[in-house]
């Protein structure tokens, strides 16, 4: 796994033995199975994940009804907003499939931005890469229908629908899993 950190880091900015030693010495990884919670409503935490193997995603408790906001896979990280704001969180942080995510808190990152200065630069750098994609992401759902909705997550992230269950890309969606069946048939009857 250390080696798929590693090839990614080095995307952006090429990396030392030294600073390959120091990543390794905090140790970061951690396993979790499908179904496992990382985060509860209403828990605080500090930590933050990148995801190397596997499926994790946010979602919300609204009356009893599960609602997923997001999905983080293969070299994507989430840092919850309780790590910043110092209260409870919001919502839940679970895993859709087996997977091995990097664990990190402000304390790791602070001691490594002192101990190697340019990797605040490259934190910067994915967090403005984030922010982009997130607002793009966000701004597509509210100006797009559910079957537009659908598409774009078809063109843009078609390995979702391999490796989410339906009930859980219908709420990401914004729409009940009838109603994505429904769009699905509709598309596949335009494609004949």
């Amino acid at each position: 796994m250390q080696n798929i950190l590693f090839d990614f880091i080095e995307k952006y900015m090429p990396l030392t033995e030294d600073e390959k030693g120091v990543i390794l010495s905090l140790d970061v990884f951690r396993s979790f199975k499908k179904g496992e919670i990382l985060l509860r409503e209403g828990e605080t935490s500090n930590q933050g994940y990148f995801v190397l193997k596997g499926c994790i995603r946010t979602f919300y408790d609204v009356d009893g009804e599960e609602k997923t906001t997001e999905f983080f896979t293969e070299m994507e990280g989430h840092t919850p907003s309780c790590v910043l704001t110092k209260k409870p969180s919001e919502y839940f942080i679970a895993c859709v499939e087996d997977s091995i995510v990097s664990v990190s808190n402000p304390d790791m990152e602070a001691d490594v931005f002192a101990k190697f200065p340019r990797f605040e630069t490259l934190c910067r750098i994915l967090s403005e890469e984030l922010l982009a994609n997130s607002q793009r992401s966000f701004d597509d759902f509210k100006t797009s229908s559910p079957e537009q909705r659908y598409l774009n997550l078809l063109k843009n992230r078609p390995a979702l629908l391999n490796r989410v269950p339906q009930h859980q890309l219908a709420s990401y969606l914004g729409m009940k899993p009838q109603s994505l069946s429904r769009i699905r048939s509709r598309i596949i009857e335009k494609e004949k």
